[in-house]
């Protein structure tokens, strides 16, 4: 990520006073700034686990051919875009500040460089939060998953390419709609490329990559940068990894339309001399996924439907719901038709070689999936509520003790919860959660009723003293609500997230905590993720999913008068008729019956950027790309009735 994206934050929250305590109380803190408690919790689940055993070490390190001297990715502007020495600090022991089992993967995750998996296929990691694969075809290299950013892409093919045959791209294989594994593509092909050589993707691939996100992008930007510390130093008391991987490359993202979907299973296909048998997973990690087969290589490639971590059926950064049945039954699937399997690689982390390693690893995802499903809907069908459930639900040992099933990204306990929307929705029974009060009013009625603001911190303080930090924030929470310039009740309300992200397995659990304290000492940065990067993967957008993402901007309360509007695409040569109705934007393509003494001719591109904010509409009234038949000033006002959303909106305080 850009260098302007860390801010110095460790020093500032080392230096904060320490609560009134005893050298012998939990809130005692190391050098690190971890309390007792901390240490203590961290040391319990060191013993818990074989985090000794080195098998995955190896693993990671085997096949190294070459590794860059310096991992560091630069844009056109010269700025920093991905810096994999900026996690050098991750070595030795694991620091009292961070969990164990997350600093072990953390370690796992920074072995980097070129890999040769077997002959013919290699792979990139370390370059990016996610993996490139390279397999040797014919006449070049078929790439899998070209990374987030064409920066980084880019620079990952040219030091393959020191290293290996110097061979075209040959084809594109995107396993999945999600854009770490498809938002560096033209850093290795141009557009028009995909006339040429094939670009192969999961049904629906297109549709799902270019309208995730659109229409709650911006909350979910938001959530974004909490679930992977985009603002949080890196160092042993900040962001040390996602757990998947380190963390997404900020750079300049794109897409390439697919000439080839994959909609079945056992799909076969050679591509530049190398056979392929696929295997169509909708609706499970993404909603447009994939794997494949290498018969010739007796390589499985999981994409992600499985990985090295427990993934998320709920991402903290807000999606839909993902299917654990359907999950667990595609992972059986595969365990069977690629039961020959001796390799498997996959779209994150280090790869598994021997058919028994592989089937083993296969069936463990598998169970960790069914089991939190069938668990969880257990427990609902008893009367448990989804709290009660994640409080409840522990792995068996037989899953727990394996270090691909931990939760370093994905949870057990948001993944029960998950479950528990997916078939009951967020009412949990109790009508005394039918219809809660709004969360400052509930905050203001619980200090009062505590004794006031003091009273409830003192019982803070002591809930902190006894490393009862779960409390400790709960009853912070309310105090920062009601009151959110109580300055001593913010400083520790922020320490008390500190413990619990020290403590978190999950790396994006400890991203969430760390992000929330900085947030309460220093308020909420104005370093917005430029969205102008996204500007060709939404060129690739049918407009249809504009028109749905100004509906939800539409400012209701002044809609009430507008009433018809066409917007012509000079370019696509295609017009949708736009309405309001009832407070409501409705859009479609244009009928013949569908009259409106208002148009806008436009071309596609301009119509991207006035949306993007980087072309306003009184400022290219006058573009060649732009022309209006009827009143100027209505559409104007037109564009006026949709708001801008808040992109740093408060999470933490009102």
């Amino acid at each position: 990520m850009p260098s302007a994206f860390f801010r110095p934050v460790c020093a500032l929250l080392l230096s904060l006073p320490l609560l009134s305590a005893c050298d012998s109380s939990p809130n005692t803190l190391a050098g690190d700034g971890a309390s007792a408690s901390t240490v203590a919790a961290n040391q319990q689940l060191a013993q818990q686990l074989p985090l000794a055993d080195q098998r995955d070490f190896e693993q990671a390190n085997r096949g190294l051919i070459a590794k860059p001297e310096s991992l560091e990715v630069r844009n056109d502007n010269g700025e920093v875009i991905w810096r994999l020495a900026d996690y050098d600090f991750v070595q030795g022991d694991a620091p009292t500040s961070v969990n164990p089992s997350l600093w072990r993967q953390a370690k796992l995750n920074n072995i980097h460089g070129l890999f040769k998996v077997q002959d013919g296929i290699y792979q990139l990691r370390g370059f990016d939060l996610s993996n490139m694969t390279l397999i040797e075809g014919n006449s070049g290299w078929i790439v899998i998953d070209p990374l987030t950013a064409k920066e980084t892409a880019k620079f990952a093919m040219d030091f393959a390419m020191q290293h290996l045959p110097q061979k075209p791209v040959s084809a594109v294989l995107f396993t999945h709609s999600h854009i770490d594994h498809f938002g560096g593509v033209l850093g290795l092909i141009d557009r028009a490329a995909n006339n040429d050589i094939p670009v192969i993707a999961p049904h629906g691939f297109l549709e799902e990559a270019t309208s995730e996100n659109i229409i709650a992008g911006p909350a979910m930007t938001r959530r974004a940068s909490y679930m992977y510390g985009r603002e949080l130093v890196r160092n042993a008391q900040g962001h040390v990894g996602s757990g998947l991987g380190k963390g997404p490359a900020f750079g300049t993202f794109g897409i390439i339309e697919p000439n080839v979907l994959i909609d079945q299973t056992g799909h076969e296909m050679t591509i530049d001399g190398v056979p392929f048998i696929f295997q169509y997973t909708p609706e499970s990690e993404a909603p447009a996924e994939m794997t494949f087969y290498l018969p010739q290589h007796k390589a499985f490639c999981g994409a992600e439907l499985v990985s090295r971590n427990m993934h998320n059926l709920y991402t903290l950064r807000g999606a839909k719901v993902r299917d654990a049945r359907k999950w667990s039954a595609y992972i059986d699937q595969a365990r069977e038709l690629f039961a020959d399997a001796d390799t498997y690689f996959a779209s994150h982390h280090w790869p598994i070689w021997g058919q028994q390693q592989i089937q083993a690893f296969l069936s463990g995802q598998r169970d960790t999936y069914k089991y939190i499903h069938d668990q969880t809907v257990r427990h609902l069908n008893n009367g448990l509520t989804a709290g009660e459930i994640a409080e409840r639900l522990q792995l068996p040992d037989s899953l727990a003790q394996n270090f691909s099933n931990r939760g370093y990204y994905g949870t057990l306990k948001h993944n029960s919860r998950a479950v528990y929307q997916g078939y009951m929705g967020w009412y949990d029974g109790n009508p005394a959660h039918l219809d809660p009060l709004p969360e400052s009013e509930t905050a203001s009625r619980y200090v009062q009723l505590a004794g006031g603001s003091l009273a409830l911190f003192r019982q803070a303080e002591t809930a902190f003293q006894q490393g009862d930090y779960r409390w400790a924030a709960e009853l912070l929470n309310h105090l920062v609500f009601a009151d959110p310039d109580h300055h001593s009740g913010r400083q520790l309300l922020a320490r008390s997230y500190r413990q619990l992200g020290f403590q978190s397995e999950s790396g994006p659990w400890r991203d969430v905590y760390l992000s929330a304290a900085q947030e309460l000492l220093q308020g909420v940065s104005d370093n917005a993720i430029d969205i102008s990067k996204m500007k060709d993967v939404l060129m690739q957008s049918p407009v249809s999913n504009f028109f749905d993402s100004m509906s939800v901007r539409l400012k209701a309360e002044q809609a009430d008068e507008f009433q018809s509007l066409v917007i012509h695409f000079t370019d696509l040569n295609e017009s949708h008729y736009l309405w309001i109705e009832n407070a409501v934007l409705h859009h479609r393509p244009v009928r013949a019956s569908d009259n409106s003494e208002l148009r806008l001719n436009v071309s596609h591109e301009l119509f991207v950027d006035m949306l993007l904010g980087s072309a306003g509409l009184k400022q290219t009234l006058l573009s060649d790309e732009l022309s209006v038949d009827g009143s100027v000033l209505e559409l104007i006002r037109f564009f006026t009735l949709f708001e801008k959303p808040e992109t740093n909106f408060n999470l933490v305080t009102p």
